[in-house]
């Protein structure tokens, strides 16, 4: 890299100022309006001396602005730029979509990976929410037969089905409903209440004493700031309900090698990833900082903590307490901020948006 590339910090450095420049006919350098006439040269074989001689005349700053924009033309500059390195790390197996935040996973072939989250036509990952009348969250760990309410969307309405209840369908949008102030554990957030008729099959289905209520979230409402849980995430990023990153991404190996500590096997379903990795060793997604699939590329922030919620069966909807967090605890303690939360897949922010698709090659970037 040419030194003279310095000249381009004094352009974009600390002074920041906006240059007024005459374009002057043809062999004739760019020169600013407000240099002083004695310092604009006649020649072509005076300018390096005219710029350099009038040093007391000329700040130092433009002294470097019009010896970069001479050399420029005259020879062309060229900036070393840092090279993007690509390597394969995998291959994506799944994608899943989790539109009620506890509900039933939605597997499909092809995903928008946007700011907050996947997309599937009208289903947003994490978009609706479960709540108690006074607009608390409720989740899987206090009513475990929420894994098995699945949330789908047909032709503008939202269609809820569980075990042995009747679908419902309503309006995807009702924009007269209530907006509803709503705490994701101590973050505020708000949505829009779906009605009675939702709250009212919630209520029976999960024989709850307590009336629930099922919120959706819109762009317009107040969303999650995640740095207010961890101050590794982005100041100006933003989710709807999941508990802390738009993505959160895990590989099969992990749960393999997790399977063989296990007299019950479990599957990546009982830790609800928005994308499952094959082709790689266990717990390597631990080490992706920056990846790549397809021109969507993601950011690691930090490790995925587990919770109870790991104990719930998403086949049954029963909730042990117990395996596979207890397992995990022995060998999966990595982060100290975490405490007791061992740590099992990761959670990303996305850095450039576009389309997934199963099947892509998942590349690291380096540089």
């Amino acid at each position: 890299m040419i030194q003279r590339g310095l000249a381009a910090q004094a352009m974009f450095g600390p002074h920041r100022s906006v240059c007024h420049l005459h374009i002057l006919p043809r062999r004739k350098c760019f020169v600013p309006k407000t240099l002083p006439s004695a310092i604009k040269p006649a020649r072509h074989s005076d300018r390096r001396n005219a710029i350099t001689t009038n040093a007391c005349i000329a700040p130092p700053w433009w002294r470097h602005l019009l010896l970069f924009l001479l050399d420029f033309f005259r020879f062309g500059i060229y900036i070393h730029v840092k090279e993007k390195k690509l390597t394969r790390v995998g291959v994506v197996t799944q994608l899943l979509v989790h539109p009620m935040k506890s509900g039933k996973a939605v597997s499909i072939e092809t995903a928008e990976c946007l700011r907050m989250g996947l997309k599937y036509g009208e289903l947003r990952d994490r978009h609706w929410l479960v709540i108690t009348e006074d607009g608390h969250m409720v989740t899987a760990r206090q009513q475990p037969r929420l894994v098995l309410v699945s949330l789908s969307c047909e032709g503008g309405q939202v269609c809820l089905n569980g075990p042995q209840m009747e679908e419902l369908r309503v309006p995807l949008h009702q924009p007269n409903n209530a907006v509803v102030d709503c705490r994701v554990f101590t973050r505020d957030v708000q949505g829009r209440d779906c009605g009675d008729d939702v709250s009212n099959w919630l209520t029976r289905f999960l024989e709850s004493d307590k009336t629930v209520r099922l919120v959706h979230f819109e762009p317009h409402l107040k969303a999650q700031r995640p740095s207010e849980k961890d101050p590794l995430f982005p100041k100006d990023e933003k989710v709807a309900y999941p508990d802390a990153a738009p993505i959160m991404l895990m590989s099969e190996a992990s749960v393999r090698d997790l399977n063989t500590r296990l007299d019950k096997d479990v599957t990546v379903y009982q830790f609800r990833p928005s994308i499952v990795v094959s082709d790689c060793e266990a717990f390597t997604e631990d080490t992706w900082d920056h990846i790549q699939i397809g021109q969507v590329e993601l950011k690691r922030v930090v490790g995925c903590g587990r919770c109870v919620l790991t104990t719930v069966d998403p086949e049954t909807g029963i909730i042990t307490r117990k395996e596979p967090l207890d397992t995990l605890k022995t060998y999966r303690l990595t982060d100290p901020k975490q405490k007791t939360a061992p740590i099992l897949g990761q959670y990303y922010t996305v850095k450039k948006t576009g389309i997934l698709h199963v099947g892509e090659i998942l590349y690291k970037v380096t540089y």
